[in-house]
């Protein structure tokens, strides 16, 4: 792959797809994350379904997660790891509560991106406060 902008959008599609699962309130994330993060300023949206697509069949698939894991590892610069957990984070707390197994995912990406404790605690912790109501 290759490309930081498929492996984000990988991320973001696993993740929201992780309890079977994409809710609008997901998808309206994924959305916003790609028309207002900086990481996404050169990326053209035409490209989105396709990729989205592309990420959901692999799922599907026998090995489907190692598959679309290898894919983000691969695309992803290390600078951007932390980025993309981020991102994760937020796709998951989009509708207020994180299911079991957005958790496990969110848990297994953190360790195939080899994002230290202290800063997931600290990524899912501002998720956390971002998506709090009353």
């Amino acid at each position: 792959m290759g490309d930081h902008h498929a492996a984000l959008i990988y991320t973001m599609v696993m993740v929201s797809a992780a309890d079977g699962d994409m809710t609008d309130n997901e998808l309206i994330r994924i959305g916003e994350v790609i028309r207002y993060l900086p990481v996404f300023a050169d990326y053209d949206e035409a490209r989105l379904p396709g990729e989205a697509e592309t990420c959901a069949e692999m799922l599907g698939s026998a090995d489907g997660l190692d598959r679309v894991l290898d894919h983000i590892v691969a695309g992803l610069p290390s600078k951007l790891a932390e980025t993309a957990y981020a991102i994760a984070c937020d796709v998951a707390a989009a509708d207020g509560h994180v299911e079991p197994e957005e958790a496990r995912m969110l848990q297994i990406l953190r360790d195939r991106l080899e994002i230290d404790r202290l800063a997931a605690a600290a990524i899912e912790r501002g998720a956390r406060v971002r998506y709090r109501t009353l």
